[in-house]
């Protein structure tokens, strides 16, 4: 996909998520890679009214070489970038259940989101959770880059989800399921649910894959 079809994909994919309240205000940021860098939202930017004109890029050293100011959160993304190769997309958000999860003292901090639904598993994958740091600060990068690449998905503390994946589509739809999965999560808490067993989630990953 060319950089300005890119762009245009972000903005629109960015209005969608704000539209059906995934983010709210100038809350969460995207970012996808090109050839030559990445794309990512900008900071301060509120995620309906992107213009895909005025997106930041950074080349592949970081530096920030055309558009607006990349977003603040900029360190989780290159964390993803460096220690995933495969990534072509990452999705940061302030969704509401998500976040939820992300403040809740009892949660399995090596696993946050259980396998629920098939397609959690499948477009999700394990969550951990990152320890809490401020927003914009670069230690976030360094505790994502400690996990060694091994997630697609994690939940920062009292902050929320951050979702990659190979295309930036796949990163939204999957940043959507984790948002749902922990809705359900969320309501279901007190009840006696039933999760998918070993043997269904090995089933899940052998059919179509790991993240």
């Amino acid at each position: 996909m060319n950089e300005s079809r890119l762009r245009e994909d972000i903005a629109l994919l960015s209005r969608s998520l704000f539209e059906r309240g995934f983010s709210v205000g100038s809350a969460g940021n995207i970012s996808a890679a090109v050839e030559d860098g990445l794309l990512i939202t900008p900071t301060n930017s509120c995620l309906g009214f992107i213009d895909p004109a005025r997106i930041s890029k950074l080349d592949r050293d970081g530096r920030h070489i055309a558009g607006d100011p990349p977003s603040k959160e900029i360190f989780l993304h290159r964390a993803f970038y460096e220690t995933r190769p495969a990534t072509g997309a990452v999705v940061h958000l302030h969704s509401t259940f998500a976040t939820a999860l992300s403040c809740l003292s009892d949660v399995d901090p090596q696993d946050c989101i259980p396998p629920l639904t098939p397609y959690v598993v499948m477009r999700v994958g394990q969550v951990p959770l990152v320890p809490y740091v401020r927003p914009g600060e670069p230690k976030a990068g360094d505790l994502i880059r400690e996990l060694g690449g091994r997630y697609a998905a994690m939940l920062l503390a009292n902050h929320g989800p951050v979702v990659s994946a190979t295309d930036l589509h796949a990163a939204v739809y999957a940043a959507e399921e984790l948002e749902e999965t922990a809705k359900l999560l969320v309501s279901l808490r007190g009840q006696r649910t039933r999760l998918l067993d070993a043997d269904q989630v090995d089933e899940l990953k052998r059919v179509f894959g790991t993240f």
